[in-house]
């Protein structure tokens, strides 16, 4: 018989059903106590919906009827062969990950309890299974029941939104957030089996990369189970260089030296080599054991956080070269994580890499990814920023949780610790902040609240299994106790008074070091609205889209946002583009600003990049996966060579960023003129940025004071032929402004994977966008939000399967425009 261990998936076979808690009356006749097919790994919500006894929790008001399922026991149960085994073979029962609160059986006798969906668990069955069949099954206890009988033994203490999910190890977005619905899920979310070995089996691998020089060293920690005291051998090969040791000890460090590796680099830095890692253990007469496989990269991270004349900064530096962060958060990208697959992700991260962005933050009131995530980063060159999993709650720091922290941030740092792309270990989300700003402090009183988990767990942890890579308290941080947590001149801030209380333009009213949140709430397509809401006629206020609106005071905010600079608009459709218009106007203005402040700003981390479900809500890309507005001003303002024009003290400026390796020199000819298209002055010169810097040119007052603010603008042209929209300076807002009625003529042309349309503008044209998605599903456009003066042209190029009419890619609605908010009269010929 084979001595090397053998892996065997227990996906077969599996029920669920209803059995017990403070809702099971509420369960309908056709799910209680009935056994129902279940996937494995999989979620109690998806295998409802697969049974077809309850409605889809995405569309309509559904999510509300079905709270009854997070308050309800479900019992997983499948049976399996005994696997043919000889009397010294060791049989165990991993499980990747339970949700959350669960009592496992095997064969009618309780086996173990676990509580805490973000770790896994091993447990030997050897002596409990029998010949022939055996029964597994797993008992859900529902964890809201449980964080509230765990809140009322520890104390309550503050937390965001209305279920205590600070009191369970569970993710947290699962009880509701501002963006995402209350649906309490239990199940078995990652993949489960039986692990049979002999004589020893590999525990945790752990490589560790350094770089000396040109040098570079893997010290790959090996933790060995094994029923005998011989010794074993562990080699260590990474790509062709090899190293072997021989040990009588549970645990080994094996070193490989290599001499001078190829090196890792965020993406626009370089290029992404892997070398591939194989760890094998074997007796020392050779017979293979067990095998280990992964990928390496050979680089240096660090997290810069001096004090300098301005504050402290908060800088990434990966092999010694300063890095401007163009990042986005990441939410969980589906309610139900198991139904996020690798292509799933790579869709997710082309949307991302094509808007710019070379870093993910993984907020901590989700998920630690599955290695989907990070090999993907790994490849691609996308930086990961990694929260611990703590957000806008105050923690308990007593048992039962204490352990289940510890125990799930080993786990997790010693799984991750491999990957190139992690680039930081954050220790929460706005805690910090919160325990300051938040009215927590008297509330809580003396009881805990994570801090010991920041500023000496976490860190500790990092520190003995991850020394390679910097580690931050949370987000936002300062790096002093006696300067405030979210204090722009210190550390990474996040700006949210901007959407919950002011306009976007007051993002130009400071200059942080590092933005690690900010952004503005905007409708989905109208495409993924109608997939989502199905039993009214649209409306901004309706009962399902306020459903499907989670911010707090939501619709108050996205009315004051529009109104602040345009008209209030009666139908629905003028309403959605104005919203999507000032979510895209926000991104834009923010970002831009920002990275105008190079390197005094060194990153912004827009909140955020994806959906979990259809949601009016911060996200560049929707629940269905589509491309708002917003993500084009996001690739626009990412762009690596940036021309923006920003307000300076002296009066107006033009301001170049350069994240490219070489200095860029840059023609421009810059255009004050009139609505009308009447040429007022013209300036041409040349811009020259230094490579991974900034150069600011003041505009003379010329271009800078207009005759007429109400009907005048700057634009620059550089000849590039780029899909980026032109920079633009309106000298006035919208209100103030007198666009005229949109006049304009367009053509449209069937390509082979789509269509060009091309626009000549009779009149100037702000902002012209194609919203595709209400023509076709998957139709998808180059470019958005340009301005186009009178007498000039623009193409779009759009891409779709589908056959289409082609006046449809120009009707009022789908060919937009900021005219139309201002003005009432739309003028086509096509």
């Amino acid at each position: 018989m084979s001595t090397l261990t053998r892996r065997t998936a227990l996906t077969a076979g599996w029920t669920v059903r209803a059995v017990g808690g403070s809702r099971f009356e509420s369960a309908p006749v056709n799910v209680a106590g009935r056994p129902l097919p279940a996937t494995v790994p999989g979620c109690v919500h998806t295998d409802l919906l697969a049974a077809n006894v309850i409605p889809d929790p995405y569309l309509d008001d559904n999510e509300a009827q079905l709270g009854w399922i997070g308050r309800t026991d479900w019992r997983y149960e499948t049976t399996f062969d005994r696997p043919e085994t000889d009397a010294h073979t060791k049989v165990e029962l991993v499980c990747a990950g339970l949700d959350t609160v669960a009592r496992i059986e095997v064969n009618g006798t309780d086996l173990a309890s676990t509580r805490n969906m973000h770790r896994g668990y091993r447990f030997d069955v050897t002596d409990r299974l029998r010949p022939g069949d055996n029964t597994v099954a797993i008992t859900f206890t529902s964890a809201l029941d449980h964080a509230e009988a765990v809140r009322d033994q520890l104390g309550a203490r503050p937390h965001v939104n209305t279920h205590p999910f600070n009191m369970i190890r569970k993710m947290a977005a699962n009880f509701g957030w501002d963006w995402g619905p209350a649906l309490v899920t239990a199940g078995i979310w990652r993949p489960i089996g039986l692990h049979e070995w002999h004589t020893a089996r590999l525990g945790d691998v752990r490589p560790l990369v350094t770089l000396t020089g040109t040098a570079g060293r893997v010290d790959t920690h090996v933790g060995i189970a094994r029923d005998t005291d011989e010794p074993l051998a562990i080699t260590v090969e990474v790509g062709d260089h090899r190293s072997r040791t021989t040990t009588v000890a549970d645990e080994a460090i094996v070193t490989v030296d290599v001499p001078t590796p190829d090196l890792w680099w965020p993406r626009g830095h370089g290029a992404q080599p892997l070398y591939p890692i194989r760890v094998e253990l074997s007796t020392q007469d050779g017979r293979l054991l067990d095998r280990w496989t992964g990928r390496i990269g050979f680089r240096t991270v660090e997290l810069n956080t001096a004090p300098d004349e301005s504050g402290t900064q908060f800088q990434f530096i990966v092999n010694g070269v300063p890095v401007l962060a163009k990042g986005a958060n990441w939410i969980p990208d589906d309610c139900f994580p198991h139904r996020v697959d690798r292509d799933r992700y790579a869709t997710r991260f082309g949307a991302a890499i094509d808007a710019g962005v070379n870093l993910l933050r993984v907020w901590g009131g989700g998920i630690y990814e599955s290695d989907d995530f990070y090999d993907l980063a790994d490849e691609l060159g996308l930086l990961v920023w990694q929260d611990f999993l703590f957000a806008c709650a105050a923690y308990p720091e007593e048992e039962p949780l204490r352990g289940e922290v510890i125990a799930e941030a080993r786990e997790a740092v010693t799984r991750l610790a491999p990957h190139p792309s992690l680039a930081l270990w954050n220790g929460c989300n706005e805690n910090i902040w919160g325990y300051h700003d938040w009215d927590w402090q008297e509330a809580l009183g003396e009881r805990t609240w994570g801090i010991g988990y920041y500023t000496d767990v976490l860190p500790k942890i990092v520190a003995e299994l991850d020394p390679t890579r910097p580690y931050c308290p949370g987000s936002p941080w300062s790096f002093a106790t006696d300067i405030h947590p979210n204090d722009p001149d210190h550390g990474c801030t996040h700006v949210w008074d901007v959407w919950n209380q002011l306009d976007y333009t007051e993002y130009r009213n400071t200059a942080p070091r590092f933005v690690a949140e900010f952004g503005w709430c905007g409708p989905p397509t109208m495409s993924t609205l109608h997939r989502a809401i199905h039993h009214e006629p649209p409306a901004a206020d309706s009962p399902a889209m306020l459903a499907h609106l989670k911010a707090d005071d939501g619709q108050e905010k996205l009315t004051r946002g529009i109104n602040a600079h345009f008209p209030p608009q009666q139908e629905f459709a003028d309403w959605h583009w104005a919203a999507q218009l000032t979510q895209a106007r926000a991104v834009a203005t923010g970002i831009q600003h920002y990275r105008s402040h190079t390197p005094h700003c060194a990153g912004t981390i827009i909140w955020q990049l994806n959906d979990c479900w259809p949601v009016t809500s911060w996200a560049m890309i929707d629940g269905d996966g589509r491309r708002k507005p917003a993500w084009y001003a996001l690739r626009d303002s990412y762009a690596d060579r940036l021309l923006t024009i920003q307000p300076r003290d002296h009066g107006l400026a033009l301001i170049a960023v350069n994240d490219t390796a070489t200095t860029w020199w840059q023609h421009y000819e810059i255009l004050r003129v009139d609505f009308d298209g009447t040429m007022r002055v013209s300036v041409r010169g040349t811009v020259e940025a230094t490579a991974r810097g900034a150069a600011t040119l003041p505009l003379p007052s010329v271009l800078s004071t207009p005759q007429n603010a109400g009907t005048e603008l700057l634009i620059v042209l550089t000849g590039a032929n780029t899909t980026t929209a032109p920079p633009v300076w309106f000298f006035a807002d919208d209100r103030d402004q007198r666009l005229p009625p949109p006049e304009l003529t367009t053509h449209v042309t069937a390509m082979d994977d789509g269509y060009h349309v091309l626009v000549w503008a009779g009149t100037l044209l702000r902002d012209l966008t194609l919203l595709t998605d209400q023509v076709a599903e998957d139709a998808v456009v180059d470019r958005a939000l340009v301005t186009v003066l009178p007498g000039t042209s623009t193409t779009f190029h759009v891409r779709t399967r589908t056959r289409l009419d082609p006046a449809l890619l120009t009707a009022p609605t789908v060919l937009r425009c900021a005219n139309q908010l201002t003005a009432t009269d739309w003028s086509s010929t096509a």
